[in-house]
């Protein structure tokens, strides 16, 4: 079975995506746009993964998710609505919308 990776850009949004996933999944923090080096280092060893991109709806995300665009074509893109902005301020049952059918979720009630 093939391991999943769920790219994040910092710790706020891991620990918000971690209060909905139910499975154990490995999230990466980029901590903003990536140098090319830092870029190879993190995608070498993931490059045999199924990867979910899930970056905040605003500028410096669009930057990073064109950046992993190029370096990860085959990842799946997850989007957070642009009135959201953030993955960390993105209203949980919303979340747990978004990653539903990728992950398994648990039930917000």
């Amino acid at each position: 079975m093939e391991e999943k990776v769920l790219i994040v850009e910092g710790t706020s949004d891991r620990k918000r995506v971690k209060a909905v996933l139910d499975e154990p999944v490995d999230i990466i923090c980029t901590y903003g746009t990536l140098s090319d080096e830092k870029l190879e280092t993190l995608i070498l060893p993931i490059e045999d993964h199924d990867v979910y991109i899930l970056v905040d709806a605003d500028h410096a995300g669009e930057s990073l998710r064109k950046q992993l665009k190029r370096e990860l074509p085959n990842a799946t893109h997850l989007y957070t609505q642009k009135g959201y902005g953030q993955v960390e301020t993105t209203p949980l049952d919303y979340l747990t919308q978004i990653l539903r059918g990728y992950f398994h979720v648990k039930e917000i009630k």
